[in-house]
């Protein structure tokens, strides 16, 4: 088992801060550690650069990484890269687009989710009869990986999108925030009432391993084990190995699925302590880090 998680950009021997405590973890759970260059993988042919600094010692070839976002083709070259270096991550490139990126997933979980619609790109046109499949009402505003959601008003809520004039001007400020970072395509979310925070549920080969606050809550408790026999069902389809599954109770307390993202690149919040944290999603013993 090998973890990789990405180097501190000011001294490049060091874990980034942000996932420092996990790679501690890691070392005392006998697991061992690998920094990546996160700023050389998110360069066009950057990758080898990004893992030039793997070595492995032993019979270890798989890995999971814990860092920073990629977008899906910076993940595949990352893959390879690896695979160079006789690397094989737990989580191949097909799976961690079909996570990472909504119409990746929507159609499995539909039955539990918003309704959603979405465009190929950024066409106004294109985005017109996304408003008029999804029909009149409010909705939220995303890509295919990330909303504005700090930015609720101003690039995220569109009251009714039967008002196309005001909804496009909300997705144009949301493309001017995005920039480059804009993936795939504009998608809207039909509008649901929530009663409270969202709770972060990690999943391994289909089956949930932890449930965690979600890392934007002020909840400092982890919420009381949710009934996931449904959901569980649902999540043996799309055969990932590891991913979040972000949910909140609707007005009429019906939990929905808000979110389903890879587990590599979701944030553990501070409240769960790194060392459960990783013998829970990585399986592993606490005594020689093998896996369970």
């Amino acid at each position: 088992m090998l973890l990789l998680v990405p180097c501190n950009p000011l001294h490049p021997r060091q874990p980034d801060e942000h996932f420092n405590d996990e790679a501690v973890a890691a070392r005392s759970l006998g697991i061992q550690v690998g920094l990546v260059d996160h700023d050389a993988l998110m360069r066009s042919g950057g990758a080898a650069d990004g893992v030039r600094a793997i070595r492995v010692e032993g019979s270890a070839s798989e890995a999971v990484y814990r860092g920073w976002m990629l977008r899906s083709d910076q993940y595949a070259a990352f893959e390879s890269a690896l695979a160079e270096r006789h690397v094989t991550l737990r989580t191949n490139a097909r799976q961690y687009q079909h996570a990472h990126e909504l119409p990746g997933w929507y159609a499995h979980l539909s039955a539990v989710t918003p309704e959603s619609v979405w465009t190929s790109g950024s066409s106004p046109d294109d985005f017109r009869e996304r408003c008029k499949q999804l029909g009149a009402g409010p909705a939220v505003l995303r890509d295919y990986s990330k909303s504005m959601k700090h930015y609720w008003h101003e690039a995220a809520f569109i009251p009714d999108v039967a008002d196309f004039d005001a909804a496009w001007r909300i997705a144009r400020r949301f493309l001017e925030l995005r920039d480059d970072s804009f993936i795939g395509g504009l998608v809207l979310r039909r509008f649901e009432s929530l009663q409270a925070d969202e709770v972060r549920t990690w999943w391994v080969n289909g089956t949930c391993v932890l449930t965690t606050v979600h890392p934007d809550s002020n909840a400092t408790d982890a919420p009381s084990p949710l009934d996931h026999a449904a959901l569980t069902a649902l999540m043996n389809a799309p055969r990932l190995p590891f991913v979040t599954v972000d949910l909140a109770l609707r007005d009429d307390g019906v939990w929905r699925v808000i979110e389903l993202g890879d587990g590599q690149v979701s944030d553990r919040p501070r409240t769960t302590p790194p060392h459960a944290f990783l013998r829970a999603v990585l399986g592993v013993d606490s005594a020689d880090g093998h896996e369970r």
